[in-house]
């Protein structure tokens, strides 16, 4: 079976083979219908725009039929275990495209549960499709990943997690995060990220400032500072976060740098109107690329059975 519930499942030869085909299906070069009589489970726990109607119109194009949980539709609710919800689920649906927010466990005790396909829509440790609709952007974008070199401002969230496991896979990339203190990326994925990166000649760096903003890049990109399903430890967290709002101020060292955000955005708190509605912002055009990449990570799990 094919799951994708963390980057680190996937093989250099899986990332890179997904985010291909992905920008084909974002260029309309794929055509047929390979999801033809599969069942594919849409279940978020948690609010989404992007993720769900990506997966769910992405299932629906592929040929696949869908049913959909809502946060309130499961017998979860009324006490039934994690456990016995995968073997029932296993039993009728092919896909799971399931968004908790809360640990990745979860996820691995469904896809342990028996033959049904099981996709991380979003975890509390990692956001493994957002990485891929990342990575599917630079291709569209650039042509290219592989010697991009990208500063990410903001909280080392599940977003900042998979994005640091997806990008140094990819020699020659450049990953910087600025974080502020207490909100960096968890100790496991530096480690992991650190290793790739020494392996395929990426270089990967994290800092808690905004002193001497880096030069040279070609993509600037943050994320929402209040991500779902979580809560900051500390009332004057605003404060703190302050400094790393994305302003226009740090295209003077990376002119011809573009703007990328995983939505939705809060003009005003991590990047301002001006970033975001500018033109260098492509944040739209990565919104679009969930539906290819979801497409792209459906069919890569559909042909693992």
């Amino acid at each position: 079976m094919h799951h994708l519930i963390s980057i680190s499942d996937l093989t250099d030869d899986d990332l890179h083979g997904i985010v291909a085909r992905a920008a084909r299906f974002g260029t309309g070069g794929v055509a047929g219908r390979p999801l033809e009589g599969a069942i594919a489970g849409i279940y978020f726990r948690r609010t989404s725009t992007r993720t769900r109607t990506a997966f769910s119109a992405g299932a629906l194009r592929l040929g696949a039929q869908i049913i959909t949980f809502g946060p309130d539709d499961l017998q979860l609710n009324t006490g039934e275990s994690t456990e016995d919800t995968g073997r029932v689920l296993s039993g009728m649906l092919d896909l799971l495209v399931a968004r908790t927010a809360d640990a990745t466990a979860e996820l691995r005790s469904w896809a342990a549960a028996g033959p049904m396909s099981v996709v991380n829509a979003m975890s509390a440790e990692e956001h493994p499709t957002q990485a891929l609709a990342d990575l599917t952007t630079l291709v569209r974008h650039f042509g290219r990943v592989e010697g991009l070199r990208l500063l990410y401002v903001g909280e080392g969230n599940n977003t900042a997690s998979a994005l640091a496991l997806a990008l140094t896979r990819y020699p020659g990339t450049t990953l910087e995060l600025r974080t502020p203190t207490g909100y960096g990326l968890q100790p496991d994925v530096v480690a992991t990220a650190t290793a790739q990166a020494e392996r395929t000649g990426a270089v990967f760096a994290e800092r808690h400032d905004m002193a001497d903003p880096p030069e040279d890049f070609d993509v600037i990109y943050t994320t929402r500072w209040q991500t779902t399903g979580t809560s900051k430890p500390t009332p004057d967290w605003r404060e703190v976060f302050a400094p790393f709002q994305v302003t226009q101020a740090l295209w003077t060292g990376s002119p011809k740098a573009v703007f990328m955000h995983d939505l939705p955005a809060h003009r005003g708190e991590e990047v301002t109107a001006e970033v975001l509605d500018g033109p260098a912002s492509i944040a739209f055009a990565q919104a679009e690329n969930k539906l290819h990449s979801a497409m792209a990570a459906l069919e890569w799990c559909w042909a693992g059975r």
